[in-house]
């Protein structure tokens, strides 16, 4: 069974590319999580050797041009395993560097008739590679179908009347996507239609539902039976800072209702139209702070691991049923989170790129997380301590609460 999933795991790895362009990437991912870390930390300086141009460097220059080589590898095994579109043209630029490089260290060093035929044969070689490469540029910026061609007609977009749900709906709406507005101030939500089908000639429909009512979801599944829900934004949510035993049991209790078990009735309702139709997409807004205990927002913590996880697996359940999960794990982000939560601290990451990122990466992996400083975090939180994590978390937030939360 294990051998199974690897296998089904390799094949949605590799099946974006030919596989010309899968050597490269493997290859790049050798070179930078296997021999650049040797080369650089482990190799004595007296035997590094570094090639720039054909040109072989030693010593103290070689080892402090390493680097650079580390940094193209990193970003080539990046960029070919997401496609990104900045690997073109830069990919075939240092692809023709490489078959320059070859040619002129086997003239130079090799010498002779041996050296030029050695060159010019491993420089063609190279040569082939940098025109592929050349030629592929549709591959890394292939326009992808809008949204509504992927998916469908409507979506519906919990907590849209600020921050990331009214980016979401901005964003859908600009595809051509109709658009089931949600949230508790009605007034926020009406002003959101009125501007995106003014400037997308969209169908909105508003109802207001404050989702921490355990039957407001049921509620608000019953307003859309008539609509066929292709794309699901379970985004509504908030936090709550402060110690546990100093926080109101009944704001606690909204919380998990809010952030837990509506997603739940709301996915649960919406996803078998979605695998009848076979197309369908579920963005579920988890966050950064899933990834480690967070003492002093310690529910809200534990309500985003169980978002988390629940959009990683219902990827994994229906990755072969046309319908696309993705968990998005935002850090801080300039909403009102901080204000609703009783945040002291300043405002983060902008919402658009939040959801820009996410709608890009829909359908290509089962979660992402905005920010490369927020996935530096969150790649360290797994090999980390808990109690270490715990402890310094704790540090951190004790400064965002209010003194007397705390």
């Amino acid at each position: 069974m294990r051998a199974v999933m690897i296998a089904a795991w390799l094949r949605d790895a590799f099946a974006r590319r030919p596989w010309w362009m899968n050597a490269l990437m493997v290859f790049s991912a050798f070179m930078a999580f296997i021999y650049m870390p040797f080369d650089v930390f482990l190799k004595p300086v007296a035997a590094d050797e570094e090639v720039w141009f054909g040109i072989i460097l030693r010593g103290w220059a070689a080892k402090l041009t390493a680097p650079l080589h580390w940094a193209i590898y990193a970003a080539g095994a990046y960029g070919f395993w997401h496609m990104r579109p900045w690997m073109w043209p830069w990919a075939a630029v240092y692809t023709a560097q490489v078959a320059i490089a070859m040619f002129v260290w086997n003239v130079v060093y090799v010498g002779g008739i041996a050296g030029w035929l050695m060159g010019l044969a491993s420089g063609a070689i190279f040569a082939v590679l940098t025109r592929a490469l050349w030629d592929a540029r549709d591959r890394f910026a292939a326009p992808r179908p809008s949204m509504r061609d992927r998916y469908g007609d409507w979506a519906l977009v919990t907590g849209a009347s600020a921050g990331l749900g009214a980016e979401y709906a901005r964003a859908l709406a600009r595809d051509g996507v109709h658009c089931v507005l949600t949230a508790r101030r009605e007034d926020r939500l009406r002003a959101l239609a009125q501007e995106l089908e003014g400037a997308h000639g969209i169908q909105t429909r508003v109802v207001a539902a404050d989702l921490a009512d355990p039957a407001a979801a049921d509620r608000l599944l019953a307003a859309v039976e008539d609509l066929d829900v292709a794309i699901l934004v379970n985004n509504a949510g908030f936090g709550y800072a402060g110690r546990f035993d100093k926080q109101e049991a009944g704001r606690l209790r909204d919380m998990v209702v809010v952030n837990c078990l509506a997603p739940v009735v709301l996915t649960a309702g919406l996803l078998p139209g979605m695998r009848a139709r076979g197309r369908g997409a579920v963005v579920m807004l988890g966050s950064v702070a899933g990834s480690q205990p967070l003492p002093l927002h310690a529910l809200y913590s534990a309500t985003k691991v169980f978002d988390n996880f629940l959009g990683e697996a219902l990827w994994a359940e229906l990755r072969d049923a046309g319908v696309d999960v993705l968990t998005v794990q935002p850090g801080p982000t300039a909403t009102e989170f901080v204000a609703v939560a009783g945040e002291v601290r300043e405002e983060g990451e902008p919402p658009e790129h939040v959801v820009a990122l996410s709608l890009e990466r829909l359908g290509r992996q089962p979660s992402v997380v905005s920010g490369w400083f927020n996935w530096l975090r969150a790649q360290s939180f797994r090999i980390l301590p808990r109690s270490l994590l715990a402890l310094a978390a704790q540090q951190a937030i004790t400064k965002q609460t209010p003194v007397e939360m705390r």
